[in-house]
């Protein structure tokens, strides 16, 4: 075996989740740092590696927020740039893989046990046919895999930049004020966590009622306790409009493997997500309903999926000639 740890990490717009693999690959020694407290990704690491006394590192696999296929690497919700070229020299690394936060999510889904989902209305998977994740957190990912040749295979994409459609006459009107103050407004924009305040108050524009700014944390604590009907106004409109989004996922991937949620947000509504029009939304496709009942969708209960899959993708990679 050659000398040195192996570190995996996911690292959004908020948090940053790193561990250690043991003998097995599998992550351990799990830890959350804030992004805002450190300069870069390099920081982050040597931070969270001193709490183990700072043991030389041999490979790392880092899945991030950002698109990944250029040498210079610029957080879509952060404020890191930095260069592979730089990680790898300051860390002492004989392999870095990086990989789209939601890639590697992607590739947690083939590995997780019964206990790390909830399934959410009727559908039943088809076994090793194609499986798409979507979920917001501070921005919206979009991914899924495909069984090829023995691995299952990850798509990157930005499928959370894509533009927004509505479903109903009041979700077109909460698109047009947007389209006021956007040339451009995306499924991030209002379907994320640095979205959820705008879509807080496009849907009192819209709803007839206006109430005090609110953050994310706030507006999401307040739907899942019931006690603001308007802030569960918001959370069901997101659900609503998640739903429709996931349909056009399925039907776009051919997900008959799955529809898996995940992300910061939704695992912590609980059965209000459940209860919400999510479901509907994903299976009203006119004469491809009955395609999409078929499919099931999942929460994600899974607390580090991401590190799951950058460890799988480590692993792949070594295996490699």
């Amino acid at each position: 075996m050659i000398p040195g740890a192996r570190l995996v990490a996911d690292i959004g717009g908020t948090h940053a989740r790193f561990a250690l693999l043991d003998e097995r690959g599998l992550p351990e020694r799990v830890r959350v740092l804030a992004v805002a407290d450190y300069a870069g990704p390099v920081e982050a690491v040597q931070a969270y590696l001193h709490e183990f006394g700072s043991p030389p590192l041999r490979a790392a696999a880092l899945a991030l927020a950002a698109p990944v296929h250029a040498d210079v690497i610029r957080m879509t919700n952060a404020d890191w740039v930095f260069v592979r070229a730089d990680i790898m020299a300051r860390l002492g690394l004989a392999q870095l893989l990086l990989l789209n936060d939601f890639a590697a999510l992607a590739l947690s889904l083939p590995h997780l046990a019964a206990a790390d989902l909830r399934q959410v209305g009727g559908g039943t998977a088809v076994a090793l046919a194609p499986k798409a994740v979507l979920g917001p957190g501070t921005g919206l990912g979009v991914s899924g895999v495909f069984y090829a040749r023995g691995r299952w295979l990850a798509l990157t994409g930005e499928g959370g930049h894509c533009s927004l459609a509505p479903g109903d006459r009041r979700e077109a009107e909460i698109l047009a004020l947007a389209w006021r103050e956007f040339a451009h407004v995306s499924a991030e924009r209002l379907l994320s966590g640095s979205g959820l305040p705008l879509l807080y108050r496009l849907v009192g524009e819209v709803d007839g009622w206006s109430g005090e700014p609110l953050a994310t944390p706030e507006i999401v604590a307040r739907a899942v306790s019931g006690d603001d009907p308007r802030c569960r106004a918001v959370i069901d409109t997101l659900c609503a409009m998640l739903g429709a989004m996931a349909g056009n996922l399925a039907l776009t991937l051919g997900a008959q493997g799955g529809v898996y949620v995940g992300g910061g947000i939704i695992p912590r509504l609980g059965d209000l997500f459940d209860r919400s029009a999510f479901r509907t939304r994903f299976e009203a496709k006119g004469r491809f309903a009955s395609y999409l009942v078929a499919i099931p969708t999942y929460v994600m209960l899974c607390p580090t999926p991401a590190l799951l899959g950058s460890a799988h993708a480590l692993a792949d990679s070594e295996g490699c000639p």
